[in-house]
């Protein structure tokens, strides 16, 4: 990794939620441990599976004999009952403070109702449109996500930064043509090789924004 500072100017930022702006590791991980025990699933193989992907394709690969749609609703109430040790990563909030709020959006792989629950836990302002795992056909590692959300904030995919922290989000990202910056804050580096940019979390990222474009600046 470089030793010196960086700069990458983008009209937006698409960040992923869980393990970039908030931990969820430990509702993610319970909840899935007893959705598993209940569909006698083992559980260290769901959890091995389940990150950076839409719930519902986790679900169907792992019990494809069961109604997806009716398992998703009982997984998510789980997480959703679930949420004492979600807490704001290092960094966040003074990245975000620091950004207009139409030029950065969410891009997640939770639900809707999933994400808003978790943002609002974690104290982080909600953007009024963001991308879930209910507005996209295709989760990640396909690009459609982040194509969705350069189109929601009105960018070309190369005008976007995406923060991501799983290798499928970082694939997502780097299909869809945007810069990824990745963290390792639950994953490490060799599981990241398509990212432009790694650090350890969003602590010291720099914003400065002139007009229209924003300056971000890091140390790899």
């Amino acid at each position: 990794m470089a030793s010196s500072p960086v700069t990458v100017t983008c009209q937006g930022v698409l960040f992923d939620m869980d393990g970039i702006l908030i931990s969820s590791l430990g509702s993610v991980e319970r909840s899935w441990t007893r959705w598993s025990q209940m569909r006698g699933v083992d559980p260290a193989h769901a959890i091995s599976v389940i990150h950076g992907r839409r719930a519902i394709e986790s679900l169907t690969a792992l019990r494809p004999d069961l109604n997806g749609e009716e398992e998703l609703e009982i997984l998510e109430q789980f997480e959703v009952d679930d949420t004492a040790d979600i807490a704001v990563l290092p960094g966040v909030q003074e990245l975000i403070a620091s950004l207009p709020p139409d030029q950065w959006t969410v891009v997640t792989s939770a639900t809707d109702r999933l994400a808003r629950v978790r943002l609002a836990s974690a104290g982080i302002p909600i953007p009024r449109h963001f991308v879930n795992g209910n507005s996209v056909s295709e989760g990640k590692p396909n690009p459609a996500p982040y194509l969705a959300g350069a189109a929601l904030l009105g960018l070309s995919p190369q005008d976007c930064v995406v923060f991501e922290d799983s290798g499928s989000g970082v694939q997502a990202g780097h299909a869809a043509g945007c810069t990824v910056i990745a963290t390792m804050f639950a994953h490490e580096s060799q599981d990241l090789s398509k990212a432009d940019y790694l650090v350890r979390d969003l602590t010291g990222i720099k914003a400065v924004v002139d007009q229209s474009t924003i300056k971000l600046s890091f140390l790899p």
